[in-house]
């Protein structure tokens, strides 16, 4: 249970900065133009999507071995299924989108950004739920 209420915390945090902090704050930065934050952007939340990957892995790994309540399993559960969703329904879309900006084209605004942003809010909450839960497992 140690492994797997480190990984949630620790992915939490990694969220949070990623998401919440650096990803805004780029577009701030004197000199950053769309182009250059959207190709920052796109290592940044590769590498962030890789992490995540391997943290749901060994999150499900630990509670596999573990057998934990329903109360940690539940919540660990949907933040795998909305990291799942992100990955192979809305990643895309934004892919496509920063593709087009990234070729010259001046791309429409996208609404996978309003998807993205609800389930990394969500997904924000079930891991904080999830950790609370393991620490009183």
């Amino acid at each position: 249970m140690a492994i797997a209420t480190a990984v949630t915390f620790v992915w939490l945090g990694m969220v949070l900065a990623i998401s919440f902090l650096e990803t805004p704050l780029k577009f701030r930065a004197p000199g950053v133009t769309i182009p250059i934050g959207l190709g920052i952007g796109r290592l940044v939340f590769r590498a962030l999507n890789a992490a995540e990957t391997a943290f749901a892995l060994v999150l499900a790994i630990a509670l596999v071995a573990a057998e934990p309540s329903a109360a940690v399993v539940v919540p660990a559960s949907v933040v795998v299924l909305i990291l799942v969703a992100q990955l192979a329904l809305v990643r895309p879309r934004l892919t496509k989108r920063s593709d087009r900006v990234l070729a010259g084209e001046d791309a429409p605004r996208s609404h996978a950004h309003h998807a993205f942003i609800g389930l990394e809010s969500a997904k924000v909450i079930a891991l904080v739920v999830t950790g609370v839960a393991l620490l009183s497992a």
